[in-house]
């Protein structure tokens, strides 16, 4: 008996899951205005700033290794990284944890090429009004915010696809 109500638990904390990573609040909304600029350290301690990559189509993407949807979206934001980086396109990555080794773990097992930065007293997260993980912002090539998403699901790809592309090519 005690056994099948660990296998039940278990069951029961996996379909949870599942319905909570299924069910998220997801938002996508167009905006405007400029970029506000910042600078933080990579994991070699080099400041990256926002204005580094101004002329660029730049997604800034807040994640945490604890988020589970972060992890799931991770591998494909470096497929879209690596098809349209030689098209003037960049993506930062922003880990918003206050001790970067778990991030450091994460991208370990989920390696990107893009530049990670670490927001670790979250002044950035502020600054840009993150309220959940993840959080992608669209920048076009002036330097000026075009697309805000809140949340992930299976499906955005394409979407983050279709903003990009036009985003290049204005």
């Amino acid at each position: 008996m005690k056994n099948h109500f660990h296998t039940f638990s278990r069951l029961f904390v996996l379909l949870s899951a599942i319905f909570i990573f299924h069910s998220g609040t997801v938002s996508a909304k167009e905006v405007s205005g400029p970029a506000p600029d910042f600078t933080l350290p990579d994991d070699q301690g080099n400041a990256v700033s926002l204005k580094d990559f101004h002329g660029e189509v730049i997604m800034i993407n807040f994640w945490a290794s604890w988020c589970i949807p972060c992890r799931h979206e991770m591998p494909f934001l470096e497929k879209l990284y690596q098809r349209y980086k030689d098209l003037g396109f960049t993506i930062i990555g922003v880990n918003v944890e206050e001790d970067p080794q778990m991030a450091h773990t994460m991208l370990k097992k989920i390696p990107v090429s893009f530049p990670i930065v670490f927001d670790q007293q979250n002044n950035v997260s502020k600054l840009y009004q993150v309220s959940g993980m993840p959080t992608t912002i669209l920048i076009d090539k002036s330097g000026n915010k075009r697309f805000e998403h809140k949340g992930y699901l299976p499906g955005i790809e394409e979407t983050y696809k279709k903003q990009v592309k036009a985003l290049i090519r204005e």
